[in-house]
């Protein structure tokens, strides 16, 4: 694959959308750079009050300085909030912040773009008309030619839309039946007929028959079972504690990953409402793998929502909001497109 050149704020401006996978709103994006190398790609939040902006400065500078090899960084602002009183751009209060906190770490902001629901202009520079430039200029970036011919889309938000769950009541005496079955046989037979299943969708390349997404189903109801699923995703060969951690010393075979993610939410459309908070976290689990700690967060909600008690999806989001972050992420030759993306 031929390595990407960004020559201006349209080509940034593009790969952010494509890397992310998504237009930001109410953002701070931050991206490392070695020289002129691109490192890693940092989505937050802007703060929502006053007053917290050296808090942020300090959570952003973080998740950046993670990457040992960064020496400066350049930034895309998005918002639709109007400036401060006396302000000539939104949010000075946290870029000066950011930039003093990063000044302590021996990097510094090279650049900044400034992005409305409309237009883009350079942040540092007054506003006027006459340095706005259309958002939508960016459709014709080489950057963004690019990554569409790769077969990258930009989505016009994160929000999540979960697929439609046909909730037949065969589709649960099913699931309820191998549980019953898992339960009476051997827990050592059981863990190994489900990696054997698990194992066999990861590497086949079609979607798997109704019966077997219901054994899937069942096997992910008991936690031993579900985590040694879990770790088997990534094609690693180390320890499972390891592995769903994300500290290993081998990278992850992402291609494996994305493909069980599109293999458990096609599984969600079978998996009636009692069985779905294992499901669901799973797939919340490997959007935190891929550092998109934002739809991992979502993911685990709706988990919740079908199981307000499920444990696992709320030490999960727990571990989220504590800012722990996949160890994957920490190194731009594992890291998921190297992209952090954070509530």
């Amino acid at each position: 694959m031929n390595a990407l050149t960004i020559k201006d704020p349209a080509d940034l401006l593009s790969f952010i959308g494509h890397t992310l996978g998504f237009w930001p709103q109410e953002s701070l994006v931050c991206i490392t750079l070695d020289m002129d190398k691109v490192g890693a790609t940092l989505r937050i939040d802007l703060p929502k009050q006053p007053g917290y902006e050296v808090h942020f400065a300090r959570t952003v500078a973080a998740y950046l300085t993670t990457d040992e090899r960064a020496t400066c960084i350049v930034f895309a602002l998005y918002t639709t909030q109007p400036p401060e009183p006396g302000e000539a751009r939104p949010h000075r209060a946290t870029i000066a912040a950011l930039t003093g906190v990063l000044a302590q770490e021996g990097i510094t902001i090279r650049d900044g773009i400034y992005v409305t629901d409309s237009a883009y202009s350079p942040y540092d520079t007054p506003p006027g008309p006459d340095i706005a430039i259309p958002l939508s200029a960016t459709e014709y970036s080489q950057v963004n030619a690019e990554f569409i011919y790769r077969g990258s889309t930009i989505a016009a938000s994160n929000q999540v839309t979960l697929p439609v769950a046909t909730d037949k009541q065969e589709h649960a005496a099913a699931v309820e039946h191998h549980m019953e079955t898992i339960v009476n046989g051997s827990p050592t037979e059981a863990a190994r007929d489900a990696r054997q299943l698990w194992t066999t969708m990861l590497e086949t390349k079609d979607y798997p028959t109704d019966d077997s997404v219901l054994k899937l189903i069942a096997y992910y109801q008991f936690p031993h079972i579900r985590d040694r699923l879990m770790a088997d995703i990534p094609g690693i060969d180390e320890p499972p504690e390891h592995i769903l951690f994300a500290q290993t010393t081998t990278a992850p075979n992402w291609s494996r990953i994305e493909w069980a993610k599109q293999l458990l939410t096609h599984t969600y459309t079978l998996t009636a409402p009692q069985h779905a908070a294992p499901i669901l976290t799973t797939i919340g689990y490997i959007n935190w793998w891929e550092g998109r700690g934002s739809k991992a967060h979502q993911y685990l909600q709706l988990a919740l929502d079908t199981n307000p008690g499920y444990r696992f999806a709320r030490l999960t989001d727990h571990m989220l909001g504590a800012g722990i972050i996949a160890g994957w992420n920490t190194n731009k030759n594992t890291a998921y497109r190297n992209g952090f993306n954070l509530p």
